[in-house]
């Protein structure tokens, strides 16, 4: 395969993901309270939200540089 194929191909994978999961979620820690032994801790969930914009214009990038390497003669 010719490396805009692959790029490509990845960009349609990126772009389709961001499609369909919106955002990025992850979990951190924070402490609350640190006495001697004592701890306590609460877990925060934050979101990264992705754009639908983003998404699809990573998918139409993708498709057209898949397209482009599949016309390109070597």
């Amino acid at each position: 395969m010719k490396q805009t194929m692959i790029i490509g191909v990845v960009l349609i994978a990126l772009g389709v993901g961001a499609l369909a999961y919106q955002g990025i979620t992850y979990t951190t820690r924070e402490k609350i309270i640190d006495i001697g032994p004592i701890q306590a801790t609460h877990e925060i969930r934050k979101t990264i939200p992705l754009s639908p914009l983003l998404g699809g214009l990573t998918l139409l990038g993708g498709i057209v540089l898949f397209l482009v390497g599949s016309r390109a003669k070597e």
